[in-house]
């Protein structure tokens, strides 16, 4: 009890910190803010011991090159199976403070059947964060320089993004999506929102005193822009479990996502936060002209089902919706937590892009 008391202080002044709380009354309500945040974390149940998840270890059929932006910044890119004999070539996109480990579950699914393209974000992984200021115009043409240089003349892709990826996937389209269909064959958009998805995240408390709900923006700015180090620790595990995780989760689930975080380069993580509080990527979502997946978990915090609804909206009207799909309990980390469901709704988008294109 003693250590679960001292761990919520030292929260506490974590928070603190990267809230800019000060004095008087400002800081004040930042500070019940945080604390309520950090309150509901350990308050969540704790984690399902059953030891390793065999889905997550990094698959042995991986190759590493670099492809290099349109400014000169070099992107790490990881590949599996024979890319210059596919049809299709699934192109994987992570999202914010991950890496393209996190695909692991995925990438070992296919087990060097398909053709595989998996890169690091600029800042995230192994590729550099470059000296161009960061914008939502930027993930999309970091996206076009991979599939450049990675997908053959001839070929498409099948883009696959989570969070972040999911943006990066519409700024792409608003940007290099005119005639998508001679280049990718089907979308497949993971735990992604295209405007307001900070504004919007679930992540603060809904009982808060009335007093201190305008003070809400601070803390969410100060959530995904502040450039601490976030080193793994039972702090890091309860917050991590908290804010991506479904409520019931595994501890191999939250272990694995909490050392993806904990590996992003803190400056990266906090500009492209940064960035992100600002993002509108609508454009490009109604410029997505081929077959279009929507995932979401019922306990997403970070793009709740309410962003997964609106992205099927415009699809739907537009006549490109594959498939809404909500996984009961899942959070943010979907394709790491239910990745057994992911794995099997990817095989039937792929099966059915290679029904159409035999019909």
């Amino acid at each position: 009890m003693a250590d679960s008391r001292r761990g919520w202080r030292r929260g506490m002044q974590a928070l603190a910190v990267a809230g800019g709380i000060g004095a008087g009354v400002v800081g004040g309500g930042l500070a019940v803010i945080a604390g309520s945040l950090l309150r509901e974390a350990y308050r969540y149940p704790k984690p399902v011991q059953d030891g390793p998840d065999p889905l997550l270890e990094e698959p042995s059929n991986t190759k590493s090159s670099v492809v290099a932006a349109p400014d000169g910044t070099l992107l790490h890119v990881v590949t599996s199976g024979d890319v210059e004999a596919a049809d299709e070539i699934l192109v994987f996109v992570h999202g914010w403070t991950c890496n393209t480990g996190f695909w692991n579950a995925q990438i070992g699914h296919f087990g060097g059947r398909r053709a595989i393209v998996a890169y690091d974000q600029r800042g995230h992984g192994l590729s550099e964060l470059g000296r161009t200021k960061l914008s939502p115009d930027l993930l999309g043409q970091d996206l076009q320089a991979v599939l450049d240089e990675m997908v053959p003349e001839g070929k498409r892709a099948v883009l696959v993004g989570h969070s972040m990826g999911g943006m990066s996937i519409m700024s792409w389209a608003a940007q290099f999506g005119a005639g998508m269909e001679e280049k990718v064959s089907a979308i497949v958009l993971t735990s992604t929102g295209a405007f307001t998805v900070v504004q919007r995240q679930l992540l603060v408390p809904e009982d808060l005193p009335a007093v201190v709900r305008p003070l809400e923006p601070y803390v969410e700015r100060a959530f995904v822009s502040t450039p601490l180090p976030l080193p793994t620790s039972p702090l890091s595990e309860r917050l991590t479990h908290y804010i991506a995780l479904g409520p019931v989760a595994r501890q191999a689930h939250v272990d694995f996502c909490n050392e993806q975080i904990a590996a992003c380069s803190p400056t990266a993580r906090g500009a492209w936060g940064a960035t992100m509080y600002d993002l509108d990527v609508r454009p490009g979502l109604g410029k997505i002209s081929v077959p279009t997946a929507v995932v979401v978990g019922s306990q997403d915090r970070l793009t709740s089902p309410i962003h997964a609804e609106e992205l099927a909206d415009v699809l739907r009207a537009n006549g490109v919706l594959h498939s809404l799909t909500e996984f009961p309990g899942a959070g943010h980390m979907l394709p790491v937590e239910r990745a057994a469901g992911y794995n099997r709704l990817l095989d039937t988008v792929l099966g059915d892009v290679s029904e159409a294109k035999s019909s």
